[in-house]
């Protein structure tokens, strides 16, 4: 199946740089709403909820196994 965004990247392997981006988003959506600007909030907002999603309930990464059958 192709994704927009590959969540299960190695480059997404270590759980700090995970957590860095989820906090830059939803970071970025507080800022975007404190100054006034819900379409760009709601869109960080949300783009920050799907990563928590993808990258902490739904992470599988890959194996080295997974990445010789593709």
């Amino acid at each position: 199946m192709h994704k927009l965004f590959d969540l299960d990247h190695p480059f997404f392997r270590p759980l700090w740089r995970r957590l860095i981006i989820i906090a830059v988003c939803l970071g970025w959506g507080v800022f975007e709403f404190v100054m006034g600007n819900p379409f760009w909030g709601t869109l960080f907002a949300g783009l920050g909820l799907y990563c928590i999603w993808g990258f902490l309930f739904d992470h599988r990464p890959r194996t080295e196994s997974d990445s010789k059958t593709e």
